[in-house]
């Protein structure tokens, strides 16, 4: 998966939003405010930080040898996963959807 190949997944999601709060080389992803990506623009291979559920993220490091604990980030909470081909983009736009879902605020149930 590409730069653009990401964008285009990601920006595909409701109400994403861009910024770059930390420089010109890192891409940040929001919804609702909520950063869920942060996109390294000059590091190569392309890698990207990811929130994770604490064991589903312990579990990707064991499986992938490209899925780090999230570098500059709350190493429980976040991954960092290098494109360089290992990954499956299945696993990459799951990953993905899964940081976006665990930050947008759910829609609340009515009561009955």
């Amino acid at each position: 998966m590409n730069i653009g190949e990401l964008l285009d997944f990601t920006l595909s999601m409701p109400e994403v939003e861009e910024s770059f709060p930390f420089g010109e080389n890192v891409l940040v992803l929001k919804v609702k405010a909520k950063m869920f990506l942060a996109i390294s623009l000059n590091s190569i291979p392309l890698q990207f930080n990811a929130k994770c559920d604490t064991e589903r993220a312990i579990s990707l490091r064991e499986e992938y040898k490209d899925i780090l604990p999230g570098y500059h980030m709350n190493k429980k909470h976040w991954n960092t996963i290098l494109l360089n081909g290992t990954i499956p983009p299945h696993l990459i736009r799951e990953l993905i959807t899964h940081s976006y879902g665990l930050v947008c605020p759910k829609p609340k149930k009515n009561s009955p």
